[in-house]
């Protein structure tokens, strides 16, 4: 059992910034996938960004200039670094942990709102 808790949604301005953050705990598989996903009222969850436990990272073609995906290892955290949010951009947050080995389990958090704003 893996469990994940976002926080650091807030409301933030266009043009600002925001950190959301994930801690990681259980049993923690070393070879994994770690991401963020969102789901805006009326839309489908779409990732945002995701990192391997290898550090490669994927992004969204929507935030790939704007955000940054991070983890601490040593603090079972993760993180996304948003800059510049649009409108567009308002949405819960979602964590997700996945085991790249067998068996391929998947965690969620339970979400944090962006609200964007101003």
């Amino acid at each position: 059992q893996v469990r994940l808790e976002e926080s650091g949604g807030a409301l933030v301005q266009p043009g600002g910034s925001l950190r959301l953050s994930c801690a990681v705990s259980g049993n923690i598989c070393r070879n994994n996938v770690i991401g963020w996903f969102r789901q805006a009222p009326g839309k489908e969850r779409e990732l945002v960004a995701s990192i391997t436990s290898d550090s490669s990272t994927n992004y969204a073609d929507s935030v790939t200039s704007r955000c940054t995906i991070s983890k601490d290892n040593a603090k079972n955290m993760m993180y996304l670094q948003m800059n510049d949010p649009k409108p567009e951009d308002a949405a819960v947050y979602y964590c997700r942990y996945e085991r790249r080995a067998w068996p391929h389990l998947a965690y969620w958090g339970k979400g944090t709102q962006v609200t964007v704003s101003g």
